[in-house]
């Protein structure tokens, strides 16, 4: 039974426990790669991207969190539909969350400047607890050199409206509400994948021809609970190749970025999180780093 329970107290861990408990991985810079958590964003691009997220947060805490992500996704010659898809490895501690995802996105022009994208995704988690990794400092607890694993199903469903100068999207994601098993028991309801809602939107305002400024803001909620998440972000624009912008996250961190576009084909993101809660006591801070690329580019239509 102590075992048992050391596990679960594991697994916690990786899925995420206290008053903002997001079972999904966040990122700082999701306005550059929110096809992430929607995937109707598939296609909604006339080129491919593929971009790089390394996160590393509350440096200065012992086996604090890490997020590594790699995603590639872009458009079909037919212009109106679009593949993607990502893979992930969360780390905190001896307790792993890696997965694949694979979305589909198709797009229906409602006006001349109006877009609205459907999509869906699906995907394999694995969750892992290195029990090798674990040293209670206790010698009457031991739970073995065994790894505990568990692979289950994921899918994901999003609307996405857009146009030249706004964005509006909504996705579901952990539709399944699976239970993680590990070392034989389902019937924990902490255990549970629950699904998360995902509202994002923004608009960019052009101040002249080479400045322009992008307010946008992230919702989060996880169904049949009361946790939510609510973050805002404005970014500064120039020249469209360098940006500079601040986001706060309710009751979590204040964030600075920056970043820059050469040839409008390699683009380089950094991000920075201060936390706004009582572990600024014990860290310095989050670290963010995105390295993307853009290519093949669809060819526009012949008058």
């Amino acid at each position: 039974m102590k075992k048992l329970r050391i596990i679960q107290i594991m697994l916690l861990m990786v899925l995420g426990a206290g008053a903002n408990a997001q079972q999904i991985p966040q990122h700082s810079q999701f306005m550059f790669n929110d096809f992430l958590v929607n995937p109707a964003i598939t296609g909604t691009k006339d080129y491919f991207q593929a971009i790089s997220n390394n996160r590393y947060k509350w440096i200065g805490v012992v086996d604090a969190p890490r997020t590594y992500v790699l995603s590639v996704y872009g458009p079909h010659r037919s212009k109106n539909m679009g593949f993607g898809g990502y893979i992930f490895n969360d780390v905190t501690g001896p307790t792993t969350r890696s997965g694949i995802n694979l979305s589909y996105g198709y797009q229906f022009q409602l006006t001349s400047d109006i877009k609205l994208s459907l999509g869906l995704a699906a995907g394999l988690l694995q969750y892992k607890i290195d029990a090798t990794k674990i040293d209670f400092h206790d010698p009457e607890v031991v739970i073995g050199d065994n790894m505990y694993t568990d692979y289950l199903p994921d899918g994901n469903a999003g609307v996405y409206m857009y146009g030249s100068n706004y964005f509006f999207g909504i996705a579901g994601n952990q539709l399944f509400n699976n239970r993680v098993k590990l070392d034989g028991s389902r019937s924990d309801s902490q255990m549970q994948l629950k699904t998360h809602l995902n509202v994002i939107g923004g608009y960019r305002f052009p101040i002249s021809d080479a400045f322009a400024i992008e307010p946008s803001v992230q919702l989060k909620y996880i169904l049949s609970t009361s946790i939510y998440q609510a973050e805002l972000n404005a970014r500064f624009i120039y020249d469209e190749d360098i940006w500079a912008g601040i986001s706060y996250r309710h009751d979590d961190a204040v964030s600075v970025l920056v970043g820059y576009e050469i040839l409008d084909q390699i683009f380089i993101g950094y991000s920075y999180d201060i936390s706004t809660t009582k572990l600024i006591d014990y860290s310095t801070g989050t670290h963010e780093l995105m390295i993307g690329a853009k290519f093949n580019k669809l060819k526009q239509d012949s008058e």
